[in-house]
């Protein structure tokens, strides 16, 4: 989906229509969630703190969040995407994978498929998304990226050596900032380069991701469209109106998270044996620190005290602290806990 939550709220207000909208909090600690393209223009962009967007767009216009809302535009997308394939991957409220190959009304172009679903999702719901087709998830999610909004593009087999060839580093999944810089150091700059590169040289600087770097450079992405992908994770965080530096109060706030996460792990009804507790700092950085227990981790009083333990152990004096998450993780399976308890998945 083009901007989806921006997209949503211009719909349903016709005067954000053509104006900067940003979705998020508007205070000195608020983050954007979402910007429309007229924010964009001014380089506003998701996860951006308010206080920059701002001072990037004076006039940006902040909503919040409806995520209510979102979610009863994403199930009725879902809908249509199953009128064509069960091999549907979510990966977020605005964004999934589709298998077409065998598609339920036997139409022999995926192109023809994407133009359908995009028509279709116009029609239904008044919001633009983009598409992208190709021989697999690499080439399609780049794809997809490429004339938006209410773009589709098509990477076909022919074309898809010479367009992987084309591409500067940093458009490859898993590159970011510091990759990025590591491989210009090595004279990586396109996909061309990357693909000049020996597997041995790639893995022994960039370790067990470089042999996804070698295969994605010569066209290689054998990940299947998974349905109904499995939760691998479940927690809980907050980000304070102020920073802060006292240890008794950041353990009170520990211990609201882990009534937040027992409550979750009760819905869920999966407990997880590891338990990570997520430290962001005044300057924004952040470390996370875990501890896998040889037990279910789960009922407020045993995460209360094993993230207290940890964020103890962490936890200096004079740190100024903005955020505080907990998270669970490495689920046991319900159906044979007893030997659950035994193994070690280490």
């Amino acid at each position: 989906m083009d901007a989806f939550f921006a997209s949503v709220e211009q719909r349903d207000n016709p005067a954000l229509l053509g104006k900067p909208v940003a979705v998020g909090g508007s205070g000195t600690r608020g983050v954007v969630a979402a910007a429309s393209y007229e924010a964009r223009e001014f380089g506003v962009y998701s996860a951006m703190s308010s206080k920059i967007a701002l001072a990037k767009c004076p006039h940006l216009i902040f909503v919040k969040p409806r995520f209510d809302v979102y979610k009863t535009v994403s199930l009725v997308i879902r809908s249509i995407f199953r009128d064509y394939t069960d091999l549907i991957e979510p990966l977020s409220l605005d964004e999934a994978y589709l298998d077409v190959t065998t598609n339920k009304k036997g139409m022999a172009s995926a192109t023809q498929i994407a133009r359908e679903i995009k028509d279709r999702i116009k029609m239904q719901t008044n919001l633009t998304a983009s598409a992208g087709i190709s021989v697999n998830k690499f080439l399609a999610k780049i794809a997809s990226d490429v004339n938006k909004p209410d773009g589709l593009y098509v990477i076909p087999p022919s074309r898809v050596q010479s367009f992987i060839d084309s591409l500067t580093v940093d458009k490859f999944f898993g590159v970011g900032k510091i990759t990025e810089k590591k491989m210009k150091l090595m004279g990586i700059h396109t996909g061309l380069d990357l693909k000049n590169k020996p597997e041995l040289e790639l893995v022994e600087n960039f370790g067990k991701v470089g042999r996804y770097f070698f295969n994605i450079a010569h066209g290689i992405d054998d990940r299947p469209v998974v349905p109904d992908r499995e939760r691998k994770s479940l927690g809980a965080e907050h980000t304070f109106a102020e920073d802060f530096n006292d240890r008794q109060l950041l353990l009170k706030k520990i211990s609201v998270l882990a009534a937040e996460v027992d409550k979750r792990l009760q819905k869920s009804g999966k407990p997880g044996k590891t338990l990570t507790v997520k430290i962001k700092f005044a300057d924004f950085t952040q470390i996370t620190r875990s501890r896998t227990e040889t037990y279910p981790i789960h009922g407020f009083d045993t995460i209360n005290r094993i993230a207290g333990e940890i964020f103890a152990a962490t936890f200096k004096e004079g740190m100024e602290i903005r955020l505080l998450g907990i998270t669970i993780s490495n689920f046991v399976q319900e159906e044979d806990p007893e030997e659950q308890l035994t193994l070690d998945f280490e």
